[in-house]
């Protein structure tokens, strides 16, 4: 295995993980920012009022999404598992 495959594994790694991670974090960074704007307008400072809506926005996400998050990260798997006897002889 020579460093230009090691440095294409890792980068494909980065993109799986990237690509898996981005829907629960950009639901997440648009729920805070909703409760954010709404607490400096109301000036509640509540602790769980920022808290609730993101897990419960988090916990949605992966009922959504957690199907094709579960399938792209087994394909990666599998695609890693079977390049291992390439990568070794």
């Amino acid at each position: 295995m020579d460093a230009q495959q090691v440095l294409s594994t890792g980068q494909q790694g980065l993109m799986v993980m990237l690509m898996v991670s981005a829907p629960v974090l950009l639901v997440v960074l648009v729920v805070g920012l909703v409760v954010s704007i709404f607490q400096a307008a109301t000036q509640i400072n509540e602790a769980t009022l920022s808290f609730v809506p993101k897990v419960i926005a988090a916990v949605a996400v992966l009922g959504f999404a957690g199907p094709w998050m579960l399938s792209t990260l087994v394909e990666y798997i599998q695609h890693m598992l079977m390049s291992i006897p390439s990568a070794v002889g």
